[in-house]
């Protein structure tokens, strides 16, 4: 047997040098190393038959010629793909760098709604996601803007139903959240919003990031504390901000923010209307109206209430003056980010 086997080694390795093609080698697969037929897998099942003594050194002498033949028989299955796609008229030279192929990026807008989402992550708040097509109750009545009330002329809404629209705002998200479950709560609400507006800063879809915080003894200087936090990791430093007085529905004290200028750092701009500051988001302390809808003692609860335009905020960054860029598709645009 240790004849047989140092033969068929020499055979089989011989008969490699010989194979040209794939189809010769496939020849030799099942002839040497088939699992039925294969000459090495047929003297492997004889050695039962050896005396006990042999056994050990023929089955490891076995193994080793098996072992040599199936990595010669890799060797030549490699070298004969590669020479498979080697040009033979001259019309293709495969050793040529590729073409580089353009790879999808995110969207800008994408990009700073996730950038948004981090940091207040980062600042202990979840995330949570609503739907697009919302209730007439969540969207206006149960953040205290019922039926006929003037604040509604501030939404140019789209309406599926009388009672079914395309939510205005992620507000309602604040709603549905404290309607399940009890403080403290630390939430924001992103998403697609729509409303009936469109030039060079609106849209009629656009992106919103809902924020609210309710809890125990929350004040204003609590707003304050993490709309600043925000906005100087938002834009990566330390802009001065200001807190107009300003009306929203569902808080009370509301406040616009504004922030210096990034364009002329507070200096007055252009861009700034020459008086140095930036609007960004809407915010307040939550009406305790809103607490009541949801089962709150507002003697006991008290939170704020905030929400950006991820777009605006985009546009600020990024220095761009024109909202629709975002929504024309212009490659030329769209790979700047």
């Amino acid at each position: 047997m240790e004849q047989e086997l140092h033969r068929l080694q020499h055979e089989a390795e011989e008969a490699l040098r010989q194979i040209n093609d794939i189809a010769q080698l496939e020849a030799f697969r099942v002839k040497y190393l088939g699992r039925k037929g294969g000459a090495l897998t047929s003297i492997m099942r004889q050695l039962g038959t050896v005396a006990p003594q042999d056994r050990p050194r023929l089955g490891q002498l076995a193994n080793d010629v098996k072992q040599e033949v199936e990595s010669r028989f890799e060797e030549k299955k490699e070298q004969l793909a590669t020479s498979q796609i080697r040009p033979t008229d001259g019309a293709t030279d495969f050793s040529l760098p590729g073409r580089y192929l353009p790879y999808g990026k995110l969207h800008p807008v994408t990009q700073v709604m996730e950038e948004i989402c981090s940091i207040f992550e980062g600042l202990g708040f979840a995330v949570a996601e609503g739907p697009d097509v919302e209730t007439d109750y969540y969207n206006f009545e149960a953040l205290n803007i019922p039926k006929h009330h003037p604040a509604r002329d501030m939404h140019d809404t789209f309406y599926v139903t009388d009672s079914i629209l395309l939510r205005t705002h992620t507000s309602p998200m604040q709603a549905r959240i404290m309607e399940q479950q009890e403080p403290p709560l630390r939430y924001i609400a992103p998403g697609k919003v729509y409303r009936c507006d469109s030039d060079i800063t609106h849209t009629p879809m656009f992106h919103q990031v809902e924020g609210f915080l309710v809890d125990r003894d929350v004040s204003f200087a609590d707003l304050k504390g993490v709309l600043t936090s925000f906005t100087h990791k938002m834009f990566e430093r330390e802009l001065a901000l200001r807190f107009r007085p300003s009306f929203f529905p569902f808080t009370e004290p509301s406040a616009e923010v504004d922030i210096a200028c990034v364009i002329c750092e507070g200096k007055g701009c252009r861009v700034c209307k020459r008086t140095g500051w930036l609007e960004i988001l809407g915010s307040g302390l939550i009406d305790p109206e809103v607490l009541k809808m949801v089962g709150y003692d507002p003697d006991i609860y008290s939170g704020f209430a905030f929400g950006l335009g991820v777009e605006r905020i985009a546009m600020l960054k990024y220095g761009i003056d024109d909202i629709r860029l975002y929504y024309e598709n212009d490659l030329r645009f769209l790979s700047q980010f």
